[in-house]
């Protein structure tokens, strides 16, 4: 576990990802794929309905918006949903700067936030789930069949491609190859 309070930590992805980080679900996938990328392991990860899930992480995140390095702001989605705008406020003291996190953070947050889900999703069932990698299966072919109506229209491709884009920045520890997406879904 990072040596760092859970609540720096998440500010501090609020900080690398440039000062605004958008979706509640958007954090917990860069989270996660920024631990799996090595820049650090304070939260733990369950699947849920939406991939890779901690609940660490979002009591860390309410802290860090009651201590104050983090503004929430709920807006209602045009579907009818609610989600949040986290931005910082100011510094987030007891932060370390990582430029090879900061870069690594800002391009999964510049993915699509369902294509993000996907790929956080295919990463965490190999990964944790050992789907494809200690099972049979293919891990992108059980994010669709988890997840129909989110593969429609190219988006698992494009998660799988969005996932190899990741795989070529600079991290502490490689990102897993996973199987390759054959198009099948």
């Amino acid at each position: 576990m990072s040596s760092k309070q859970p609540h720096i930590v998440a500010a501090q992805i609020v900080q690398d990802a440039g000062g605004e980080l958008v979706g509640r679900t958007r954090l917990q996938k860069v989270a996660f794929l920024t631990q799996l990328a090595g820049f650090d392991n304070s939260f733990s990860f369950e699947y849920r309905h939406y991939g890779p899930y901690s609940e660490e992480l979002s009591q860390a995140m309410d802290i860090a918006v009651l201590l104050g390095p983090i503004q929430e702001e709920e807006r209602v989605a045009d579907w009818g949903g609610r989600y949040s705008i986290y931005s910082l406020n100011g510094s987030v003291a007891g932060a370390d700067q990582n430029p090879d996190r900061a870069t690594f953070i800002q391009h999964a947050k510049r993915i699509d936030a369902v294509e993000l889900e996907l790929a956080a999703t295919a990463a965490y069932l190999y990964e944790m789930e050992g789907i494809g990698r200690v099972s049979e299966g293919n891990p992108w072919l059980e994010t669709a069949k988890r997840k129909p109506t989110k593969v429609t229209g190219g988006r698992l491709q494009r998660a799988a491609n969005a996932y190899e884009d990741l795989r070529k920045i600079k991290t502490i520890r490689p990102l897993p190859v996973l199987p390759a997406y054959d198009g099948a879904a």
